[in-house]
């Protein structure tokens, strides 16, 4: 047992010094030095962090436009997602979104980020309208829209092949894609928490086909559901191949399953030891993707600030109170807004540098 323990200890002992030399892990390697120490994961993550971003820490001033949370995905985690007929679903008119964008006229808002469910009557050319309602009323805003998961579906019901689909939003006002929808890559983990969903497959063929059509994306993972850390790091292997060959990532989201009000509410939530040691081995891992997001909305303040620690250095935005997603899954976070003030105040008390950007990580102020 002690040979063991010595021999356990040596390995994580090269792993953290190779870590720590800025080389590239195995997935091995990955789920090895997941079970090292949080002290030891979170000096590893600082170092990278540090040499990518200093001690800035990046936030954006944005709100959320939520279309529609009719999908007829219905995955099991989900906690989002409502019928047609259901009492508490939403579809937005054009009308009704540009009410929400005027609210924004003059604020300093630099992004919207628009994602929703899988509606089944709307296709690109209805999401290609919308686009443009928002870029009419705010024109230099920054439009981050739609998951691969809704480009899939949006895109084929048009009659479009993946390229034509997203020139043709591109040319109606969609500056980048965010990175929902990824979920685990593994496809028997698929099968039993989003089994109607787009395969892993085409998530990534969807977000390379934009990069190459000069569309960036964020890039997400969710965790702590019925996965191993084994396919935490897969996923982040692949992630991690597709950078290599399009650069086109800005950002990585580590997102935590929250348990309440879905169908596999059973199994519960992990702990905070366990969010952090994945937002370390995100960054670490995660050589070639410059920045990892600590998404406030979904991990609450106080946990946010500690993956600051962890090697996230995005908060996020603003939000101002426009996101359902997670507040109906059951975040801390219940109704999501923060000033500019409030987030500078947040970021200050980690003891990092407050940087505001725009939605490309230009620094504004």
């Amino acid at each position: 047992m002690t040979e063991t323990i010595i021999s356990k200890a040596g390995e994580l002992k090269d792993l953290a010094e190779k870590a720590y030399r800025g080389e590239r892990l195995t997935i091995d390697e990955g789920v090895a030095l997941f079970s090292a120490d949080l002290p030891l994961l979170a000096a590893l993550a600082l170092s990278r962090k540090r040499k990518a971003s200093g001690d800035t820490v990046f936030f954006n001033r944005n709100f959320h436009v939520e279309p529609t949370n009719i999908c007829l995905l219905q995955c099991d985690f989900c906690s989002y997602w409502r019928s047609r007929e259901h009492e508490e679903a939403w579809d937005y008119d054009f009308d009704a979104i540009a009410d929400i964008c005027r609210r924004y006229v003059g604020t300093g808002v630099t992004e919207v980020h628009i994602v929703g469910g899988v509606h089944p009557d709307r296709d690109a050319h209805h999401y290609g309208e919308m686009l443009r309602t928002v870029k009419s009323i705010l024109p230099s805003v920054h439009v981050k829209g739609f998951t691969a998961i809704e480009l899939d579906y949006m895109i084929r019901k048009a009659g479009f092949s993946v390229e034509r689909g997203l020139e043709f939003l591109k040319s109606c006002g969609l500056d980048s894609i965010p990175g929902g929808g990824a979920e685990i890559f593994d496809e028997e983990v698929r099968g039993k928490i989003c089994r109607n969903k787009t395969s892993s497959k085409l998530w990534l063929s969807i977000h390379e086909a934009a990069h190459r059509a000069g569309i960036p994306s964020n890039a997400s993972m969710l965790y702590g559901h019925v996965e191993t850390v084994r396919h935490r790091i897969e996923h982040l292997d692949r992630l991690r191949r597709l950078q290599d060959e399009t650069g086109g990532f800005n950002a990585f989201i580590p997102l935590k399953y929250k348990s309440a009000n879905n169908a596999m509410s059973v199994i519960g939530e992990v702990s905070d030891m366990d969010v952090m040691k994945t937002f370390a081995l995100s960054r670490i891992y995660l050589d070639n993707i410059p920045h990892v997001k600590a998404y406030w909305p979904m991990l609450g303040r106080d946990t946010a600030q500690l993956a600051l620690h962890f090697g996230a250095d995005d908060m996020d935005g603003t939000i101002n109170d426009t996101t359902k997603i997670y507040s109906m899954a059951g975040s801390e976070e219940f109704s999501p807004a923060m000033t500019t003030a409030e987030m500078l105040a947040l970021i200050a008390e980690t003891g990092f540098e407050a940087a505001e950007r725009d939605s490309l990580y230009n620094v504004l102020s």
